[in-house]
């Protein structure tokens, strides 16, 4: 016997027939029945079981899979606040269309951090947008959007006020604001950042950047001064090393006397004075730094800077008058106009940090080029740091010869 309607051989009445055929051919069933789903599974806990919605979500993603754009988009606003929705199912739109994605992980309760995580890894840009603008979003996920590379969805997520950072991904968009800058000032405005991460991102921050980090993150080091006072008499018979490295951030003193003994000059100011006439050459940068209290591979990066405010840093911090400065500029072959914005803007910025602060500065920066864990640790190759292969160059000079004939 068959399963399927009997007939009577008789023709439907009045064309009921040909309306029942018309209904099926489009497509009025299957958006019925998409309707009655979607009713089930956003039914309230209180009213019908998880089994039954379980089972809805189902038969409801199926009918999904073969349906058009829009009525998954239809889906996706009626589920967009039922946060007991089937997970799955949810997955689903929220890794679909961008306009459907959007309206699903806008603010859907739904998600955890380990859904949104996945969304991030599976999901195109637009999709890792939508997750990075949700509301109140953890570390765990702002992690994954900073490990994932997507430099919009990073912009995203720095412009979302309401998300948390982890140190973590605090470093790896510093790292990423290298090439993409315009993460910059949007990474100076959050409170998670820190001195490592903003005077590392100096050297490649536009100018009003440059001065924000610089009034923002430099500290006079009062309180470490005054914390460690006594341990600055033991250093000075005590040869480790470790202890050395770390108190030359602290001290008062900037420049080094003993470099003096060493240098041709009996003077930083004669050192300076000499290479306006000369101009300024390896060997000189070398004198420079080595008489300013920083290895010369922080020399060669203050001086070979082209934005020019790691210059007035320098000089402040070593207690050089304005006309240094302006000594310094041209020695570097800079010219100076009458109306010059550029050394304007440097000479600006000399007068409104203090010694003390810009010794802060230039110390961290000397350290942190040799540091066990650097905060600079970012891509370091030739092509996307200039600077990298110019410090190694300068790093040759200034070695003793012995020890690069050892080498």
């Amino acid at each position: 016997m068959s399963d399927g309607p009997i007939s009577t051989g008789e023709a439907p009445e009045n064309g009921a027939g040909a309306a029942i055929v018309q209904a099926s051919s489009d497509g009025f069933a299957r958006r019925s029945l998409l309707r009655r789903l979607m009713d089930v599974v956003a039914l309230p806990s209180s009213r019908g079981n998880i089994q039954d919605r379980a089972i809805a979500g189902d038969l409801l993603l199926e009918i999904l899979i073969e349906s058009d754009v829009a009525a998954r988009e239809l889906c996706a606003r009626r589920l967009q606040d039922m946060s007991q929705a089937p997970k799955r199912l949810l997955r689903f739109l929220a890794l679909d269309a961008p306009q459907v994605a959007k309206i699903i992980l806008a603010d859907n309760k739904a998600f955890d951090d380990a859904d949104l995580a996945y969304v991030i890894e599976n999901g195109g840009t637009p999709h890792r947008i939508a997750v990075a603008s949700r509301r109140d979003l953890g570390p765990a996920v702002s992690l994954a959007i900073a490990e994932a590379g997507d430099p919009a969805a990073m912009k995203a997520l720095l412009e979302n006020a309401q998300c948390k950072l982890s140190d973590r991904a605090v470093e790896l968009l510093v790292s990423a604001s290298r090439k993409a800058q315009n993460l910059c000032p949007l990474l100076i405005t959050r409170e998670e950042l820190r001195p490592a991460h903003a005077l590392a991102m100096f050297w490649w921050s536009a100018s009003p950047e440059r001065r924000q980090i610089l009034l923002r993150f430099s500290a006079e080091r009062a309180l470490l001064i005054d914390m460690c006072a006594d341990i600055f008499r033991y250093a000075a018979t005590d040869p480790d090393p470790v202890v050395r490295k770390a108190l030359q951030v602290i001290e008062r003193r900037q420049r080094n006397r003993a470099a003096i003994e060493k240098s041709a000059h009996e003077s930083l100011e004669a050192a300076i004075l000499s290479v306006v006439q000369t101009g300024m050459n390896a060997s000189a940068m070398v004198d420079i730094s080595n008489l300013s209290g920083v290895k010369p591979s922080t020399g060669e990066r203050i001086f070979r800077d082209p934005g020019g405010e790691g210059l007035a840093v320098l000089c402040k911090a070593t207690g050089l008058k304005r006309q240094y400065l302006r000594s310094l500029w041209t020695a570097l072959g800079r010219e100076i106009t009458d109306r010059d914005p550029t050394f304007d803007r440097v000479s600006e910025l000399y007068e409104s940090i203090a010694v003390a602060k810009a010794q802060t500065v230039l110390r961290y920066w000397n350290w942190s080029l040799a540091s066990a864990y650097s905060p600079d640790g970012v891509d370091e190759d030739d092509e996307a740091d200039p600077f990298a292969k110019a410090l190694r160059v300068i790093d040759e000079l200034a070695r003793p010869k012995a020890a690069r004939i050892g080498r």
